[in-house]
């Protein structure tokens, strides 16, 4: 294996990271006002993920980290051709957080009613945003000889791409609904076990739709291992149905967190040995090895990936475990 692929792996790894962790914050951001019952279980709802919540947006910082100093030349065609776009997204992002920190600040009911509605759309925002971005890369960008792009109103809104945003939304709203009722209790963990299944099942019909799209419309990333990967995906959405009709919820949850990794693999099989292709299937494409930084680059920055990611997994799995006990009323707050 190359250099190139190497940290070509590692990106991926930590945009699967986040995919998994941020994607249950935007979930259960999503749920909240609908699943509870009353401010106690609002509370609850946003405190399941309160020991997690920042720790999981390291993923994010870790990402865009690797992606400037490993892929320099396709940090800057993507971050300026996708501009708006991400700047929705990382607006929602910040949104959310501000939100969710800041709504238990404020006794008043009216007050409350608005940063729960900013915290909705703080969790809707990215779930969509990041779908739309897997669906543009996988669709296929207007890349100039240069190797540059601008994504305008017509690429949003090919009904593909549209079909990859909300099928996001709806994967991230289920798998927020199955962290739900892995760490609550009573009713409010009956509730998003209930609504879980149905969020997986739309989310399947979603991807199901997308891939029969794609498939008539011709995407750019196709093959064989991304249609396996994408049967996969079909595949841990229906595992985790199943698994919180008997109320699994801790094999629901694995699965749902392999449905969430799975989208990151697809748009990586479907393109590689590219990272950027181009929609009307010329010659335009930009590969890994014109992406990535010069070998002594990639060399300098290998102790610091040995080093940093294992630790940020070695983080997580820790406070995972510190926190693992179900969030109920009789616990202190963090949110």
């Amino acid at each position: 294996m190359t250099l190139e692929a190497i940290w070509l792996a590692l990106l991926g790894l930590l945009l699967a990271g986040y995919f998994v962790l941020g994607g249950y914050d935007y979930g259960v951001q999503m749920l909240q006002s609908t699943l509870a019952r009353g401010e106690t279980e609002r509370r609850l709802a946003l405190n399941s993920f309160g020991p997690f919540f920042l720790g999981n947006e390291v993923w994010l910082v870790a990402f865009a980290g690797v992606l400037i100093g490993a892929f320099p030349f396709l940090e800057g065609p993507l971050l300026s051709g996708m501009y708006l776009l991400f700047v929705v997204i990382i607006g929602g992002v910040v949104l959310g957080n501000v939100s969710v920190q800041l709504r238990s600040r404020h006794t008043g009911r009216w007050s409350r009613a608005i940063w729960d509605r900013l915290v909705l759309i703080g969790g809707v925002v990215p779930a969509v945003g990041w779908g739309l971005v897997l669906g543009l890369l996988l669709r296929g960008l207007p890349l100039t000889p240069e190797r540059t792009f601008a994504i305008g109103a017509a690429e949003l809104l090919d009904p593909f791409v549209l079909l990859c945003g909300v099928t996001t939304l709806a994967l991230f709203a289920g798998h927020g609904a199955t962290f739900l009722a892995m760490r609550t209790t009573g009713g409010l963990r009956e509730r998003a076990g209930r609504a879980g299944r149905p969020l997986l099942v739309v989310a399947a019909l979603f991807a199901l739709a997308a891939a029969g799209v794609g498939a008539v419309s011709g995407v750019a990333a196709a093959g064989l291992t991304a249609a396996i990967l994408a049967v996969a995906l079909l595949l841990a959405l229906g595992a985790a149905v199943v698994a919180l009709s008997k109320g699994a919820t801790r094999a629901a949850f694995a699965a749902t967190s392999c449905a969430a990794v799975l989208p990151v693999l697809i748009v990586g099989f479907g393109l590689y040995p590219d990272l950027l292709v181009p929609a009307d299937g010329g010659a335009h494409r930009m590969a890994l090895p014109e992406a990535a930084a010069d070998t002594a680059t990639l060399q300098l920055l290998m102790p610091v990936g040995a080093l940093v990611i294992p630790l940020l997994i070695a983080f997580q799995a820790f406070n995972w475990w510190a926190f693992r006990a179900r969030v109920d009323e009789r616990q202190s707050l963090y949110l």
